[in-house]
C-alpha cells in the first residue's frame, strides 16, 4: 500500500508500506488478516454502477422503487439500530475527518457498501448522511418547487396547508419524493425517542437547510437570511403530516430497502 486506504471488511485503515489483498475483478481491498471474513464470491463491478462524487439524488437511486439511495438506507438503518438512545442525535457533530473518510468510502463503493457497524461513533454515521444530502447538486426540495413549498408551509389553515404540502410532495421527482418519505418516517422515530431529546422543532432546525435549501445553487446573502427560518418551517410542517401518507411511497416494495 502506497496511499493508505480503508479495509473493505473491517473498515480500519491499511497503512503505508503494509501488504494488502486486492481483487482484480471488483477492486475490493482488505488486510491479509481479514481474508477469512471476506465473502468468497464477488461480482465484477460494472462501471455504470459507480456513483458520481456529486450529482442530483436520482444519480444515486436504485432502478426499482422505492427509489431511495443505498447510502441513505444503510445510514438510517444503522442509526435506528443503535442510535435511538443517543442524546442530540443529528445535532451533535461527528468527527469531521471520519465523516469525510466514510463518505468517500461509501461513494467509492457504489451499490455494494461496506458495513457501518465498524463505525464506533453513531454521530459519524449521522454526519455522513447529512453531508451526503448537503453535497447534492440540488436539495430534495428541488429548485423549481422550492417557492411553492415555502408558500404551502405559510398557509395558516392546517387542513389547507396539509393538502397543499401533499400536493407539492407528489410533484417531486420520484427519487426525491421516495427519499423524503423515507427520511420523514425516520425523523419521526427520532422525535419520538425520549433519550434523543430531539423533538420536531430541533430536527427541523437541523434538516431545514439540508432538505429544503434555497431556490438556486448560488443564493444571495439576503435570500439565505430570509430562507433559513422558512426552511425549518417547511420541515416541521412535513413532519406533522401523518406517517401513513409517507408510508404510501416507501412501503410498496419495502423489501428493496433492506441494505
Amino acid at each position: 500500500v502506497i496511499r493508505p486506504e480503508p479495509c473493505c471488511v473491517c473498515g480500519s485503515r491499511i497503512r503505508f508500506g503494509k501488504t494488502a489483498i486486492k481483487c482484480c475483478q471488483c477492486q475490493l481491498l482488505l488486510h491479509t488478516k481479514c481474508r477469512e471474513q471476506c465473502p468468497s464470491l464477488c461480482t465484477p463491478r460494472p462501471h455504470h454502477h459507480a456513483w458520481p462524487r456529486e450529482g442530483v439524488l436520482a444519480d444515486f437511486a436504485p432502478s426499482t422503487p422505492p427509489l431511495v439511495p443505498t447510502l441513505v438506507v444503510q445510514c438510517v438503518t444503522e442509526v435506528e439500530t443503535r442510535g435511538l438512545t443517543e442524546t442530540g442525535l443529528y445535532r451533535v457533530p461527528g468527527a469531521e475527518q471520519l465523516v469525510q473518510e466514510w463518505k468517500r468510502k461509501l461513494l467509492r463503493a457504489g451499490g455494494a457498501l461496506p458495513a457501518l457497524s465498524s463505525v464506533t461513533d453513531i454521530h459519524v454515521v449521522c454526519g455522513v448522511l447529512k453531508d451526503f444530502l448537503r453535497g447534492l447538486k440540488e436539495p430534495l426540495v428541488t429548485f423549481s418547487l422550492h417557492p411553492a413549498f415555502l408558500r404551502a408551509a405559510d398557509i395558516p389553515d392546517d387542513a389547507a396547508r396539509d393538502t397543499a404540502l401533499r400536493h407539492m410532495v407528489s410533484k417531486l421527482p420520484p427519487a426525491n419524493r421516495d427519499t423524503l418519505a423515507f427520511l420523514m418516517l425516520h425523523l419521526l422515530k427520532v422525535s419520538h425517542s425520549p433519550d434523543c431529546k430531539m423533538d420536531v422543532l430541533n430536527l427541523s432546525r437541523v434538516f431545514g437547510p439540508t432538505l429544503v435549501g434555497h431556490s438556486s445553487a448560488n443564493p444571495t446573502p439576503l435570500a439565505i437570511m430570509e430562507d433559513t427560518p422558512r426552511q425549518c418551517k417547511v420541515v416541521a410542517c412535513l413532519l406533522s403530516l401523518p406517517p401513513n401518507f409517507w408510508r404510501g411511497f416507501v412501503e410498496t416494495e419495502q423489501e428493496n430497502l433492506v441494505p
